[in-house]
C-alpha cells in the first residue's frame, strides 16, 4: 500500500510552500513508503514516538485514527501504550488512553457504555433482555421481577427511544397498573391525553381498561416500575405501535 498526502499543500500550500513539500512529499510521501516496515508496525511506531514526545494534539489523533484504519485493534493500542508508559512516562499514558478510548470506543461500545452507566445509577438490578414480549416494544427493553407474591411488581429498563405499544390492562372490577420512575427519563401516555414526563420518583397511575403507552425519551435511558394492581378477570391486550411521529409528538418537550 503506497502512502500519499496532499493534506498540508491544501492547508499551506500557498503560505507555506516549502513546509508543505516537505510534508507531503518527503515525510509520507517517500519515509512512510518505506520498505522494510509493515503499515500496522509503521502506525504504532508513529503513535509511540508521538507519546514519547507528550504530543497530545490533533497530529496524534490523526495517528491514532490512522492505526486503527490499518488494523490496530483496541487490546493492540492499549498493550503499547500501557508498555510505553514505564519509559515514557504515566502522565503521558493517561493523556493518550483518553484520546485512544475515543477513536476505538465503537458505537456499540458507547451504547454499552451508556448502558452499564444508566444501571448503576439505580437500586435495582436492569435485568434481561426482555426477549418475551419484545414484539410489542419498539427498540430494546428489560425487564427484571421484583414481587410475584401479593402483587406482582417488574422493574422495565428502556434503551433511548424505546416504548411499548398501546395496550390496554382489562378487569371487571379493579386492575389496572401503577407506573413509577426509578432512573432516566421516559413518559406515559393515555389515549386522549396529554402525556406525562416521567422523571424518578414519578407515580402514574394506569387506570383499568385505558388504552395507554410509555417508555423512554429519545435521548435517554429510562426505567420505571411496573406495579400490577390486582383485579378479577384481568387480562392485558396489545395493539398497535406507538409510530415515529406520535411519538416524537409526545416527548418534544
Amino acid at each position: 500500500m503506497t502512502v500519499t498526502q496532499t493534506a498540508r499543500r491544501d492547508q499551506l500550500g500557498d503560505f507555506a510552500p516549502d513546509f508543505a513539500h516537505f510534508n507531503d512529499d518527503v515525510l509520507f510521501g517517500q519515509n512512510w513508503n518505506i520498505p522494510g516496515i509493515d503499515m500496522k508496525a509503521r502506525c504504532l511506531i508513529t503513535v509511540v514516538a508521538l507519546m514519547s514526545q507528550g504530543i497530545t494534539d490533533t497530529s496524534l489523533i490523526y495517528h491514532l485514527q490512522n492505526a486503527k484504519n490499518h488494523g490496530v485493534t483496541r487490546e493492540e493500542i492499549v498493550a503499547a501504550i500501557t508498555h510505553v508508559a514505564f519509559y515514557a512516562g504515566w502522565p503521558k499514558a493517561w493523556a493518550v488512553f483518553r484520546l485512544a478510548k475515543d477513536v476505538w470506543n465503537e458505537p456499540a461500545d458507547r451504547a454499552a457504555d451508556a448502558k452499564t452507566q444508566f444501571e448503576s445509577s439505580m437500586i435495582f438490578p436492569i435485568g434481561q433482555p426482555n426477549d418475551a414480549f419484545a414484539q410489542y416494544f419498539i427498540g430494546q427493553s428489560y425487564l427484571t421481577p421484583l414481587s410475584t407474591e401479593q402483587v406482582n411488581m417488574f422493574n422495565v429498563s428502556f434503551e433511548p427511544g424505546c416504548r411499548n405499544n398501546w395496550h390496554i390492562h382489562h378487569a371487571d372490577q379493579g386492575g389496572g397498573q401503577i407506573l413509577i420512575g426509578v432512573a432516566g427519563r421516559g413518559f406515559a401516555q393515555i389515549e386522549g391525553q396529554d402525556p406525562i414526563e416521567m422523571l424518578p420518583g414519578t407515580c402514574v397511575n394506569i387506570p383499568a381498561n385505558t388504552k395507554h403507552w410509555h417508555g423512554a425519551a429519545p435521548d435517554s435511558w429510562f426505567a420505571h416500575l411496573a406495579v400490577e394492581v390486582p383485579g378479577t378477570n384481568t387480562s392485558n391486550e396489545w395493539l398497535e405501535p406507538v409510530d415515529d411521529a406520535e411519538y416524537l409528538a409526545a416527548t418534544a418537550r
